[in-house]
Order: C-alpha cells, then sequence, then structure tokens
C-alpha cells in the first residue's frame, strides 16, 4: 500500500524547487533506477511485486510494494515502468567548481533548455567516455524527471555540475583547446589540428553560443552539410551536433588517424 501522502510527495519532486529543497529526485523504469542503485542508495523504492523479486533495494531504503493501480499513481510517466525511485541529488552546484582537466575532454552546455537534449547530451558523454558537463546557470536541470529518463541511466556516471562557463574558461592555460560550433567554422572532418582534449562547448537549441562563449573559443567548428551547394535543413538538433563532434574527436585520438 502508498498513502495519499506519499504519492503527493513523489509527484512534488516535479518541480525544481522541490527537489532542490529536498536535495531528491525521481527515477524511473528498471535499467535507470538499477544503474543509479550501483552508485546510490535510494531513499524511497515503490515497485510492483515482480520488480521486487528480481531487485533487492538497500536495507536503509523504504520499500513500497503496490499494485499497478498504486504504481500508476505513483508515477510521473503516462505509462509506468515496474519501479519509482525517489534518489538524493548528486552535488552538481558549486560556488567553487574544480579546474578542468586539461588532459581530458569535458563538455559544457551554454544555455541548453530541452530536457530531452540534456539527457540524450549526457547519454552522448557516457558513450564517448566524457565523465564530466560543466553547465551553464539556464541550461536544464539535470533532475528534471524527463532528463532522468533520457539519460537510460547515464546519469549515474557523468558527473553534471552548474557554475560560470565564463570564469571556468578564462582560467584554463592558454595552450588548452577550446571547441565550439559555429556556421563560420573550420570543417569538422577536415581540421587540420584536433586534438581528443580539451572543451567542446554547445550553444542554445534557437541561439547558439552566447556572445561571451563566443569569444573565449579558440577554434571555430562546422558540421558540414552534403552534398555541398544542395539546399538542406537549417542546422542540427544540439544532441545531434554534441554526438558528431565527440565521435571525430574520439576518433582523432585513435593512433593512426590524422
Amino acid at each position: 500500500m502508498i498513502s495519499k501522502a506519499k504519492i503527493k510527495f513523489i509527484h512534488s519532486l516535479e518541480l525544481k524547487k522541490n527537489r532542490t529543497a529536498e536535495g531528491l529526485f525521481v527515477a524511473e523504469g528498471p535499467k535507470v533506477v538499477r544503474e543509479l542503485m550501483r552508485v546510490a542508495s535510494p531513499r524511497l523504492v515503490v515497485a510492483c511485486e515482480a520488480w521486487l523479486r528480481e531487485n533487492h533495494p538497500p536495507a536503509e531504503t523504504e520499500v513500497l510494494c503496490v499494485s499497478d493501480e498504486e504504481l500508476q499513481k505513483a508515477s510521473l510517466l503516462k505509462t509506468p515502468q515496474q519501479v519509482v525511485g525517489v534518489f538524493p541529488k548528486f552535488s552538481t552546484e558549486e560556488k567553487n567548481l574544480k579546474p578542468i582537466e586539461t588532459e581530458d575532454l569535458t563538455l559544457m552546455l551554454d544555455g541548453v533548455q530541452d530536457p530531452g537534449n540534456l539527457g540524450t547530451i549526457v547519454r552522448i558523454a557516457d558513450w564517448f567516455g566524457i565523465r564530466r558537463i560543466i553547465c551553464s546557470l539556464d541550461t536544464a536541470d539535470v533532475y528534471n524527471p524527463k532528463v532522468v529518463q533520457s539519460t537510460m541511466g547515464s546519469i549515474a556516471r557523468v558527473r553534471v555540475e552548474y557554475g560560470d562557463l565564463d570564469a571556468l574558461l578564462d582560467a584554463l592555460p592558454a595552450n588548452c583547446p577550446i571547441y565550439g560550433t559555429m556556421l563560420d567554422g573550420e570543417d569538422l572532418f577536415a581540421h587540420p589540428s584536433l586534438v581528443p582534449h580539451g572543451v567542446v562547448v554547445m550553444g542554445n537549441e534557437g541561439r547558439g553560443l552566447s556572445l561571451p562563449i563566443r569569444k573565449r573559443i579558440k577554434q571555430t567548428l562546422l558540421i558540414p552539410s552534403f552534398p555541398k551547394g544542395v539546399e538542406t535543413a537549417e542546422s542540427l538538433n544540439v544532441a545531434v551536433a554534441t554526438a558528431i563532434v565527440c565521435a571525430e574527436l574520439r576518433r582523432r585520438g585513435v593512433a593512426g588517424n590524422p
């Protein structure tokens, strides 16, 4: 059984102000909850009997076995997926973020506001072995339920932080590459001096990179459309563009590739 108060509490976490106040967020579905349980103990698990037979939350977790009807009421999804978990937030908002590791590849997001895009970018980062994403304060909240679901569990492995991008970029050594995609950039695939480390900055879905960030980009990149001279889509989705840039940078890191 699950009380009305408990259902109300779970649904309250749809709002950022409540997630911030409680330090908690909601994750749903076997895959996402399983991945998160590998790195954190859920505060609460609401699940059907079939899920609980195959999974064993930590002893300190409050576990509620519910019917399909009760799970429907507790879930934030239109179609519940066996389990709802309430987890403690990871530390992502810091006044003094750690310096960027210049020998690694780091993603920065400048005003990415669509939850689905942010979740997909977290998943892309996980795929390409990028363990840190730093977001501007106007980027979507990584603990938005839509973002959490879009990550498909990658939120458990990729650290997402929020802070002052300008200050972090200004603190980088002069020889650290700072990449940004722009319409007047150099062809990503023909660029002669890409290296598989540094910082990749991706911009807002509509306006691209903000002016202060553009001034700090050292190597502007263009993802060319094909074939040349033929009218194509005006732009690429920011998550798709992120995947293409990360794939090319990782390819450049393979021995023997130009």
